[in-house]
């Protein structure tokens, strides 16, 4: 089963007219063969999308390859897919790195036909290719060293000539190759020779006179390109630097060959758009070593007409810290991209990714038949999150109309082949790193460094240490999750997702509430921090132990400055509640909210009030926190009824502090507003716009 994708919000990328980033810099509209001006018709940028996991770095790519192919020349490849991983069966790893394998899945994607015109030859990096892997044919395996060898000679098949006759030229260049590792000679010079005889002698074009000569400009090669290839083996073959010096000029192969095919009246007739070069996951080998040399040829003069478009998760590799910032709406009608000339970096152009809005999950969502109220659930709890939207949007469509906490454990089937799995399994395996699920699913619920490392000794393997917490942490960040203090986890969607992964660990919730009651101890009440003392409050409420939170804020309420104490409120009540629980934080047969119920004041009469307090305040405190607790929670729709009585629970006590009068009627008219349009709960002081993260721990 497909699940149901379009590009809501992404229109900056792909738009016509007026025409998007991409139809810019390829010259072509998307979907169509008519032209459209270039914009950078010189240098181009060598354009980086960034964003997290979730963000639809991919489904961009894949959009923009559907749109442009059998238009233009146009490849994509995924850097984390398996086959750059590790050489092939039987392949030497001297022999073979993510690079050389990723510039032949790209030549061979390159060099299909398109409307208008034949096949791309790519005769330098064929050349390239072959002495690179020549140096591995040590075996007498003459068929896989005949397929090996075959598969890149193909490269060179431009179909300009004689149905088949390039095909059947490779086959014979490989069998010769192949003949040659099997016997006593030295078969890496007689496969260089080879192949740059089949070149100059199989073709008299004065092109491919040129491709035969190319590499004899190799650095100390001497004029000779048959020396230029036994030192780019040699160099690819040692590794480290050297290898990456060869790469370097594997890369320049490709982009001359590519450089080939435009030149000249007739190819420039003939194709109409610049060819397209797509890279996902760009963070990952062999992604750094496709855009460094690139970046770097281009700042040095070696000018290409190839769009790069790739795809980075996070923010920018050290590598990129002085490329041009942009978010996807700032490049809708210009880049504005100007590179600096002693910075090799500043030729990327690095486009963030920003939410969907709630105007675009509407669109989505409502494209199946669910409650009015849903999209706007949706928007709020994932942020704006494609996949999210995306899979809560698969998700009510398999399992019908319900909330979002049943939407998230309920299964969802992504493919035919494959039996479903609950939704929020689904997601975490795409917005986490999957091999930090277990750690990240309890440290969610950590605040800081300090608090992190207390659960990981308490729940977590020996092996897992302060280090690993901070390295994790660091990992997050990296990856374009947001740092908030007082979080852990930054992203609210993300910590809910695992809070909910870590609620449902066992069927008693007892990994959830050893977590919980290792950060009660953790901020233990002895400590007189009003900070640790909201962070203590709040893991009792998650465990649903509420009378310490309403006797806490209703102590504090005439003591503390009342902009801390609406932050102390609006932090305690933000701890996560997924089901309703019994004193021992056991679920209750019925799934019902009691939250709402003790906002509205319906059960006040049966609430025991303290002898020594003042019962108006008490009952009001605590119908104020399971107000403000029900309408922050990301999987519960607000209720207007409990906004109404939020509004009037803190004009009331704006009535009983005149020194604070004014914040907490400022609240009052705030917090009901915010609550409705799903927004963080803000503390009127003109400054704080965290929903949650409440400084340092």
């Amino acid at each position: 089963m497909r699940v149901h994708r379009r590009l809501h919000g992404r229109g900056a990328l792909f738009d016509t007219d007026p025409a998007g980033l991409a139809p810019r810099l390829v010259g072509l509209r998307p979907h169509q063969h008519r032209t459209t001006p270039v914009e950078h018709p010189q240098e181009l940028p060598f354009v980086v999308l960034t964003g997290a996991r979730g963000t639809g770095k991919s489904a961009l790519l894949a959009e923009l390859r559907e749109a442009y192919q059998g238009h233009t020349p146009v490849a994509l490849v995924d850097c984390e897919a398996a086959e750059f991983a590790a050489p092939p069966a039987g392949r030497d790893a001297e022999a073979w790195s993510p690079v050389s394998q990723a510039l032949l899945v790209i030549a061979e994607q390159l060099a299909q036909p398109v409307t208008g015109a034949g096949r791309i030859a790519f005769p330098r990096l064929m050349s390239g290719l072959v002495a690179v892997a020549a140096a591995g044919w040590r075996d007498a395996d003459s068929e896989r060293i005949r397929r090996e060898v075959e598969r890149i000679l193909l490269l060179n098949e431009s179909g300009s000539w004689i149905a088949g006759f390039a095909g059947r030229w490779a086959g014979r260049v490989a069998a010769n190759v192949a003949a040659a590792a099997t016997g006593t000679g030295p078969l890496l010079s007689s496969a260089i020779e080879a192949t740059l005889e089949s070149i100059s002698d199989s073709f008299v074009h004065r092109r491919q006179q040129r491709a035969a000569t190319w590499w004899r400009d190799y650095p100390n090669a001497s004029r000779n390109a048959r020396r230029g290839l036994m030192l780019l083996s040699g160099h690819f073959r040692a590794g480290g630097t050297s290898r990456e010096h060869a790469e370097r000029h594997l890369v320049r192969a490709l982009l001359a060959d590519l450089t080939d095919a435009y030149t000249g009246v007739l190819p420039r007739m003939q194709r109409l758009g610049r060819p397209l070069v797509l890279v996902d996951n760009a963070q990952c080998a062999p992604g750094p070593g496709l855009t460094d040399p690139v970046l770097r040829d281009r700042s040095e003069g070696l000018a290409d007409q190839v769009v790069f478009i790739t795809a980075l998760r996070g923010t920018g590799r050290p590598a990129l810290r002085n490329a041009v910032r942009h978010t996807l709406p700032e490049v809708a009608r210009r880049t504005d991209w100007r590179p600096d000339p002693a910075s090799p970096s500043s030729r990327a152009l690095l486009v963030s990714l920003p939410p969907l809005t709630a105007d675009d999950t509407l669109h989505i969502v409502d494209e199946h038949q669910v409650p009015p109220r849903l999209p706007h659930a949706v928007h709020r709890l994932t942020g704006g999150n494609p996949l999210g939207i995306t899979l809560l949007t698969e998700s009510a469509a398999q399992n019908g109309t319900a909330s979002l906490g049943e939407l998230l454990t309920a299964d969802v089937q992504l493919h035919e082949e494959r039996d479903g799995r609950p939704t929020y399994v689904e997601l975490l395996d795409r917005l986490v790193p999957t091999d930090r699920l277990e750690e990240l699913t309890v440290l969610a619920a950590a605040h800081d460094h300090d608090s992190a490392t207390a659960l990981a000794e308490a729940l977590l393997p020996d092996d897992f240490g302060p280090a690993d917490v901070r390295a994790l942490q660091t990992r997050l960040v990296e990856e374009g999750l947001p740092e908030v203090p007082g979080r852990f986890v930054g992203d609210p969607f993300v910590r809910t997702l695992l809070l909910l992964r870590l609620h449902h660990r066992s069927a008693d919730h007892g990994r959830w509430r050893a977590a919980h009651e290792t950060l009660i101890a953790h901020y233990a009440p002895t400590d007189p921090d009003e900070h640790h003392a909201r962070y203590r409050l709040h893991h009792e409420l998650a465990l649903g132990s509420t009378e310490p939170a309403v006797a806490h804020l209703r102590d504090t309420f005439t003591v503390l400055d009342t902009r801390t104490w609406l932050r102390t409120l609006r932090f305690v009540a933000s701890a996560p509640y997924f089901h309703a629980h019994d004193a021992e934080g056991h679920d209750f047969a019925a799934r019902d909210d009691r939250r709402a119920a003790i906002a509205l004041g319906h059960t006040d009469a049966a609430e025991r009030v303290p002898d020594d307090v003042d019962p108006g305040l008490h009952l009001r405190t605590r119908r104020l926190l399971h107000a403000v607790w029900q309408l922050t929670d990301p999987l519960a729709l607000p209720d207007p009824k409990v906004c109404d009585r939020l509004r009037f629970e803190l004009e009331q006590l704006s009535n009983l502090r005149p020194a604070g009068n004014a914040l907490l009627w400022r609240a009052s008219r705030d917090w009901p507003e915010d609550a409705l349009a799903g927004r963080p709960l803000r503390v009127p002081d003109g400054t704080d716009e965290s929903d949650d993260g409440e400084g340092e721990a």
